[in-house]
């Protein structure tokens, strides 16, 4: 399948993108507002199986906002009208805040009646998928939700606090991307008071500066707890391990959970081989080198930059993989390398969370 979307470079457009990577999708950016060629959209969304619009303006003047939605809505209805195969469905990523009024509600409210209008005209299916608060990993902090702001800041060592207080509703990004995609019908998103997601944030925090897992046995909780940790991460990693020594030989912890499922694994590893160039959506991951030498490599999808970690059995430390990051370990010593890996959930063939993704394509 081929899904051509705008806002792809922006935080939902980059979740969407990683959730139909899992599905082998072609993913094709469209550019809208000053960036916009009529040609190259059009170009774009020809033929393509689903068209997802999702670049929007939701900060600057009233004007900004106002003229940013309708003339991002007006610049996709040209390409998709001058399109000769127009995708058999047209998606709209429109906020519960459409039916609240306001500047930006109302924006987003008529560019969904924009988009309804055109895809009755091409013979379009049109989805108008009202999304709440959003939150999930490598939001933006001051800027995309609270959730950020305050991640950000506990990950930073700082103390943030409650303005004020107010019900959300949150729904994790990679949930709205698969809303967005098809791939799911349902919403899971939770209701929260400001207040009270800042207290659950601040424990996760506590936890995992010492290398402790909190309650991960409800998937919003893991949701949370997978978003805090993309804001540690690589400045907090490796977790240090406590190695206790003597005569007999040696011992260190490798994991505390506070919660949920969890399956432990062990490999050996011979040398110059690699294990891995994988991603994961929702699964969280410790990789521990018990004995041997290795380098851990690990990239942000849909980026260049690698991030590497030498590891060896004399100094044990933990690894996390974050979500969304593609990652491998390859044995870079002479002798075998034996190596435990802990995830958070029992393996399931039928949806087993490990897409493939070559750590250095």
């Amino acid at each position: 399948m081929t899904v051509a979307l705008t806002g792809a470079r922006g935080f939902l457009g980059w979740h969407t993108r990683a959730s139909l990577l899992e599905t082998g999708t072609t993913t094709i950016p469209v550019a809208v507002g000053d960036r916009f060629e009529v040609d190259a959209a059009t170009a774009a969304i020809n033929a393509t199986d689903r068209f997802i619009h999702i670049a929007g303006v939701n900060r600057g003047t009233d004007e900004e906002v106002a003229d940013g939605n309708l003339r991002f809505a007006d610049q996709v209805a040209t390409a998709l009208r001058a399109a000769s195969t127009p995708p058999p469905v047209v998606v709209f990523a429109n906020s519960t805040q459409s039916r609240a009024g306001g500047v930006y509600g109302d924006a987003k409210k008529a560019a969904a009646e924009i988009l309804e209008k055109t895809a009755a005209e091409v013979g379009a299916r049109f989805e108008n998928v009202v999304l709440p608060n959003l939150f999930g990993e490598h939001g933006r902090p001051f800027y995309n939700a609270v959730t950020a702001t305050f991640c950000h800041l506990l990950a930073e060592g700082g103390q943030p606090t409650v303005e004020t207080d107010r019900e959300l509703r949150l729904l994790h990004a990679q949930n709205a991307a698969d809303l967005l995609t098809g791939s799911s019908s349902g919403g899971s998103d939770v209701e929260i008071t400001v207040t009270e997601l800042l207290t659950r944030l601040r424990e996760i925090a506590r936890l995992y500066r010492s290398g402790e897992i909190p309650d991960v046995s409800d998937p919003f909780s893991r949701d949370l707890f997978n978003t805090y940790r993309s804001y540690t991460f690589p400045a907090a990693t490796p977790i240090p391990l406590v190695r206790k020594a003597d005569a007999r030989g040696s011992f260190f912890e490798i994991l505390r959970s506070h919660g949920g499922d969890g399956q432990s694994s062990f490999s050996t590893t011979v040398p110059g081989v690699r294990r891995g160039d994988h991603f994961h959506r929702r699964k969280i991951e410790r990789f521990t080198v018990l004995s041997g030498q290795a380098v851990i490599a690990l990239r942000r999808v849909f980026t260049d930059e690698v991030v590497e970690f030498p590891v060896t059995g004399d100094a044990p430390g933990a690894i996390d993989m974050p979500t969304l990051w593609a990652h491998n370990i390859t044995n870079t010593g002479e002798a075998e390398l034996f190596t435990s890996f802990w995830t958070n959930e029992i393996f399931d063939p039928a949806n087993p969370d490990t897409i493939a993704e070559a750590v250095k394509p």
